[in-house]
């Protein structure tokens, strides 16, 4: 029995000696301040506008006409679109040159586009080389005095954005910008 006392001492002893020894150790710590991540979105944001309002055509005068596209403060890098779109009988009376700046969408007719980087203020693009139109100097009145309300010549302008991460062509983008509708006749169930 001495024996078994012996041994409930000596753990006693050594229970007793660890809480002693492992009350006083100081063990080296550290802790971060927490870091929390806020993840926001990107955004585009474009406007399309003219301060011209009134075209009167005269045969060989040049009209003015300032569409412009802005790209506003705070949008990301984007591919930028302008579509020109023309009544029938536009050329019948009148020519513009687009600015030189924007390029021509390949297999696109009357779509324009420009890489623009990520801007910190609004940034504006004109459309047409010299904000103008030019009349042909071979109208003639007989022809001018002929169009009515529903015949007279239009050119209309549409502005599209599209960013430009992860969207490596301007073809790519456009179809982004300007989806085609499904074709019904490929879809028999439709």
């Amino acid at each position: 029995m001495r024996t078994r006392n012996t041994v409930t001492a000596i753990l006693m002893f050594v229970l007793v000696l660890s809480f002693t020894i492992g009350g006083t150790l100081a063990w080296l710590t550290d802790t971060t301040e927490p870091v929390t991540n806020t993840f926001t979105y990107g955004d585009i944001n474009i406007t399309l506008a003219e301060t011209t309002e009134v075209y009167k055509m005269v045969p060989g005068n040049s009209i003015s006409k300032d569409p412009s596209v802005t790209v506003e403060s705070g949008s990301e890098a984007c591919w930028l679109f302008v579509k020109v779109e023309e009544s029938a009988n536009f050329k019948d009376f009148m020519t513009y040159t687009i600015a030189s700046d924007w390029t021509q969408l390949a297999g696109v007719n009357g779509v324009y586009y420009r890489e623009v980087n990520a801007v910190t203020e609004d940034t504006k693009f004109d459309v047409l080389a010299n904000n103008q139109v030019q009349v042909s100097d071979t109208v003639t009145k007989e022809a001018l005095t002929a169009l009515t309300e529903a015949t007279y010549p239009t050119l209309t302008f549409t502005a599209y954005a599209v960013q430009r991460d992860n969207i490596e062509t301007a073809e790519q983008a456009w179809e982004i910008a300007n989806p085609q509708p499904a074709d019904p006749s490929q879809n028999p169930g439709a």
